[in-house]
């Protein structure tokens, strides 16, 4: 990341360069932190200072903090570093490595939660209620669909104007990521208040999302939508339709599971009700 942002640094525009020399600082300073830290895991002396410590946690945390501004920046169409005014990916290197160190600071801070604290952030979540972790996943990939949307809006279609079809697909797109995001924030705000939500709002809403991205996917994605080119619109829009899937098949396992468990309880008690029957008669 820090070597694409500084071959961009031609582009002679004064915003642009400044969004540059802040994606090369935080790119600077998290290689400078993660050289040091890993230099100081080799010796056994400063690795006290460092391997389940509160620095560890502190820098964890700031590793997190520049990886997300570092995101921001780079993926928004807006600043023009990694994706372009169409939403497109002009830079791979920047654009895939700044997601993935990303991730890999969040893996991090998790790994250092989880091990200093005892805190299972996978494992609560998992365990708190079903599919929580799902309507988290399609909660956040909502959110950046709506941004992603709106920015193209205002790009191709505010400032300039690209066309009706085009502009009307945008506004779909941005339709979406804000019903998804209210539907699956209701939801996740539940679960974590009440460690459940009711099973028949969960599958309507999962099923009502299915379908809207269903279509909305094909609308969005397709040569003459806003999210053809491969970006974040492109990858967030599948990422909310396959979770819709997840939603729904999960919701449908659940729906089977306690149908046969019903099925078999009673069939246990009309046995247990024939049982006391033949007795009588023996009687």
């Amino acid at each position: 990341s820090l070597i694409q942002s500084n071959n961009n640094g031609n582009s002679g525009d004064a915003k642009t360069e400044q969004n540059e020399r802040w994606a090369i600082v935080c790119a600077s300073c998290t290689f400078a932190l993660c050289a040091i830290i890993i230099l100081m895991h080799f010796n056994s002396i400063t690795s006290l200072f460092i391997v389940g410590t509160k620095i560890e946690g502190l820098l964890c945390l700031i590793l997190a903090a520049f990886w997300s501004g570092l995101v921001a920046v780079v993926a928004d169409s807006r600043h023009g570093l990694a994706v372009n005014e169409e939403g497109a990916v002009s830079n791979g290197n920047l654009y895939y490595f700044s997601w993935a160190g990303l991730i890999c600071a969040v893996t991090l801070l998790t790994s250092y939660l989880k091990s200093a604290f005892t805190i299972d952030i996978a494992g609560e979540i998992k365990t708190r209620s079903a599919r929580l972790s799902i309507w988290s996943a399609h909660l956040a990939a909502a959110i950046v669909v709506m941004g992603s949307s709106t920015n193209i809006y205002k790009n191709d279609c505010v400032q300039s104007y690209v066309g009706d079809e085009f502009c009307k697909r945008t506004k779909l797109g941005i339709g979406l990521g804000a019903v998804g995001t209210v539907f699956a924030l209701v939801v996740v705000a539940m679960k974590i208040m009440t460690s459940k939500a009711p099973f028949l709002m969960e599958g309507i809403l999962g099923f009502i999302l299915l379908v809207s991205f269903a279509f909305g996917t094909a609308y969005i994605t397709s040569e003459a939508g806003p999210g053809s080119p491969l970006g974040n619109l492109y990858y967030f829009t599948w990422i909310c339709f396959l979770s819709s899937f997840l939603l729904c098949s999960s919701c449908f396992d659940d729906y089977n599971a306690a149908k046969t468990m019903g099925a078999s309880e009673g069939g246990d008690k009309a046995d247990d009700g024939q049982n006391v029957v033949n007795e009588e008669d023996q009687i």
